[in-house]
């Protein structure tokens, strides 16, 4: 099992949620995050004083799947996240030791079943 953790624009979530959707994987953690990188800041005027705002707003994706999964999500990413410029963002790969579903006790790989497209409601 994989952890994906992506940090992409904002604008590049809903094609990469719907894709993933449509491909059997509606499992995903989304968190409004702020970071910085190679991104220069934003300079701004504020009641007379110019501040620079060094902390970029990004969505932090997450998600675990089969090894045999990961280079899909992660092309399903890349494919929609890329513009060719600097604050595309970046996808990292965790190895996932066990997961547990709560709700009856599953263990492993069973808690990670990717759904069938056809079992998923219509987006």
């Amino acid at each position: 099992m994989k952890m994906i953790v992506a940090y992409i624009r904002h604008e590049a979530f809903e094609p990469i949620r719907s894709e993933l959707l449509n491909l059997g994987f509606p499992s995903l953690s989304v968190a409004e995050v702020k970071g910085s990188g190679r991104q220069k800041g934003i300079t701004e005027k504020y009641r007379g004083a110019e501040l620079t705002n060094y902390l970029r707003p990004k969505l932090k994706v997450e998600c675990v799947v089969d090894d045999g999964d990961v280079q899909t999500i992660v092309d399903s990413i890349l494919t929609h996240a890329r513009t060719g410029a600097v604050g595309d963002g970046k996808v990292f790969i965790v190895p996932v030791e066990e997961s547990y579903r709560i709700r009856t006790g599953e263990s492993g790989s069973e808690t990670l079943q990717a759904h069938a497209v056809e079992d998923l409601p219509p987006s």
